[in-house]
């Protein structure tokens, strides 16, 4: 089964620009890696008047958009899926899975701390929190890194998630 960490956070934690640094850096160790995000306010992937969205428009319950490149579905759900359900659904052949959001989630989890937008952390061990990564040290139980020790982070999740299977 493919390994998905959650990186977690407050809005504006830094948690998009934690991933875009630890996917370079897993993909130089030789690992394949896939990304879900989760958006609760919803969006839009296929643009007015494109032929997916005159599909969905049409009434399509599943548009699929391919090239030789990419393939893209746009499906209507009616409910918001576990993201242990998207990676069996959706993802193939990678060798771990990042998160970004879903804080209430059973996976193990990450989450991005700054000391001038938050006093407590959204996590705790009993939570699955197994690192912070942070901008001043804490005292939570679990491996706190800085925030731009990506080596260090990446070195943990090979070590705890990666080289075990």
């Amino acid at each position: 089964m493919i390994p998905i960490i959650s990186i977690v956070g407050r809005s504006n934690a830094g948690k998009t620009t934690l991933i875009e640094k630890l996917i370079p850096e897993l993909i130089r160790r030789g690992y394949r890696v896939a990304t879900i995000k989760h958006d609760v306010h919803g969006f839009t992937v296929d643009q007015q008047g494109k032929d997916s969205w005159r599909h969905k428009k049409a009434g399509a319950r599943t548009a699929v958009i391919s090239s030789p490149w990419k393939v893209a579905v746009i499906e209507d759900v009616e409910r918001d899926h576990t993201i242990a359900e998207l990676r069996d659904r959706y993802i193939r052949d990678v060798d771990i899975i990042l998160s970004e959001g879903y804080k209430g989630n059973p996976h193990p989890k990450i989450e991005v701390f700054r000391a001038a937008l938050e006093s407590n952390l959204l996590c705790s061990q009993g939570d699955n929190l197994f690192a912070i990564a942070g901008d001043q040290p804490l005292k939570a139980g679990v491996p706190c890194f800085d925030i731009n020790d990506v080596t260090g982070l990446v070195d943990l999740i090979e070590r705890e998630f990666l080289l075990i299977r």
